[in-house]
């Protein structure tokens, strides 16, 4: 299943706490993307938040994944989950009529 799993930061989360963790934060993620976990990985450009597409098998399996990261396990960010299904309107529009 693919989720979208949207960053938010705590309040209080400094420059100064982000890059006491930013290498292992930033090596955690490259092992999920190795593992073909996190598929995409963005940041907005409204606002330096990560936007990240996974592959899991539902929502709570990518809430144990995420709980991994270190700025999560640290308590300055959390993430909100979207788990996404395949657009059916083609199918609805084209497909012949029985």
């Amino acid at each position: 299943m693919k989720i979208l799993a949207l960053e938010h930061e705590f309040p209080g989360a400094t420059a100064e706490k982000f890059q006491q963790h930013a290498h292992a934060e930033a090596l955690r993620a490259w092992e999920l993307h190795q593992q073909g976990i996190i598929r995409e990985l963005y940041f907005r450009a409204d606002r330096s938040e990560a936007v990240l597409v996974l592959e899991c098998d539902n929502v709570e399996a990518a809430q144990q994944v995420l709980a991994t990261l270190p700025l999560v396990q640290n308590g300055l960010i959390a993430f909100e989950l979207i788990p996404l299904t395949a657009y059916p309107g083609f199918a609805r529009l084209f497909s012949p009529q029985k």
